[in-house]
């Protein structure tokens, strides 16, 4: 997946997420984040990484946003490493 398309899903995620208002606050309090951020970090690579990085901590966000978009479940992981410095970390 290209970066610009990482991007994209990575903003439509973050929409997802803050139009849920308790994963919204679940995100805030997990992420330690402020409305403010959420406003002024969405272009951020690293701020999107996290937001996909949330998302993928439980199946039923995933799956709900996925279901949202029209995406395949597998879409925000693929996202998430196509981001800068958000890929697998290979230790040898």
């Amino acid at each position: 997946m290209k970066q610009e398309q990482a991007e994209i899903i990575a903003l439509q995620a973050l929409a997802w997420v803050v139009a849920e208002d308790d994963l919204r606050d679940v995100f805030l309090g997990a992420s330690g984040a402020s409305v403010e951020d959420l406003r002024t970090r969405a272009a951020d690579p690293d701020f999107q990484g996290a937001v996909l990085g949330f998302l993928l901590m439980d199946d039923a966000w995933v799956t709900g946003f996925c279901d949202a978009h029209g995406l395949s479940y597998e879409t925000p992981y693929e996202a998430q490493q196509s981001l800068p410095g958000q890929g697998e970390v290979h230790w040898t």
